[in-house]
């Protein structure tokens, strides 16, 4: 696999939004409150996209107008940087030799986008739903690092490339699956999605979600679609064998295999109770840091033993 032009950032981007897109309308397919026809509710983000395209900006008293709006494009930009390293059949935009390490830290970037989305608002219920996001980030974090470094030690590199062809004769999801779900679980955690709503529950009027509204609130909106878009294309490349498959090219498995993990994601958003930050903590550092640390041990022994 070779890299792109940067220029290529540009049909990246297009291509990580059409898929969010795609998220968004099985959002609403399979929200039962959006309508009485599968097409009533298909129909739904587009109605919603036309209001809030309509809907003014909210003036707010006091407000850090310039860091607000940067925590609120955050979201988006972060997905944009998360996918660069994202393989799509034979191309990828950027291929870094430390691909892992970069998605890990755009997500820690995510942290200030947040927390700056909450804090920039003047907004009590939106500053709070910013610390809650941050006591969420320290339970998952540490998971999802040790998760991403099960892939790169089983093809023996960082690069996302040369993990996604170590998975030429086996996908890496069928001898490590429990980094992999700790991985797509990390993914609805940093989108705020499903069981780690925590930080726009509905007891905050929406958290961070409470104060945006017309552009900004979409702007906001469009990022948490692109960031479960982006963690469904890194997931596929790094445990479901990218463009790997047999028949189509290359560039359509990878769309294929990332639309249908998405929609697992966006199945699941509807489907699981939210966690509190606190007890999502005790669960992550009692339970699942413990299996992922034995799932690591189990993919060491394998790759000296195939060595």
């Amino acid at each position: 696999m070779t890299g792109s032009p940067w220029w290529s950032v540009l049909p990246a981007a297009v291509a990580l939004l059409a898929v969010a897109a795609v998220g968004a309308v099985l959002d609403g397919v399979l929200d039962p409150a959006g309508g009485p026809t599968v097409s009533a509710r298909a129909g739904r983000p587009v109605w919603e996209l036309a209001r809030l395209l309509r809907q003014g900006r909210r003036r707010i008293i006091a407000a850090d107008l310039l860091l607000w709006r940067l925590g609120l494009a955050g979201p988006l930009v972060v997905a944009l940087l998360m996918i660069v390293v994202v393989p799509v059949g034979g191309r990828v935009v950027a291929d870094l030799p430390v691909g892992v390490v970069w998605f890990n830290a755009m997500d820690v970037l995510l942290w200030a986008a947040v927390w700056l989305a909450g804090w920039g608002a003047n907004s009590t219920y939106g500053l709070i739903g910013g610390y809650r996001f941050l006591a969420q980030a320290l339970g998952y974090e540490l998971p999802l690092m040790f998760a991403l470094t099960g892939p790169a030690l089983a093809a023996g590199s960082l690069r996302v490339t040369d993990v996604v062809a170590a998975q030429r004769g086996l996908w890496f999801v069928v001898w490590m699956p429990v980094v992999f779900l700790v991985f797509v679980g990390a993914v609805l955690a940093f989108s705020m999605s499903g069981p780690f709503g925590y930080p726009v529950g509905p007891d905050l009027a929406g958290g961070v979600l409470v104060e945006p509204a017309g552009v900004d609130r979409l702007v906001l909106l469009v990022g948490r679609y692109a960031l479960l878009a982006a963690g469904a294309a890194m997931a596929v490349a790094l445990f479901l064998g990218g463009g790997h498959g047999p028949v189509l090219p290359g560039w359509l498995w990878s769309l294929v295999k990332t639309v249908a993990l998405l929609g697992c994601l966006v199945a699941v958003r509807r489907r699981v109770p939210v966690l509190r930050a606190d007890r999502l903590m005790r669960l992550a550092w009692l339970v699942v840091l413990p299996a992922t640390l034995l799932q690591l041990l189990v993919v060491a022994v394998i790759v000296l033993v195939r060595r």
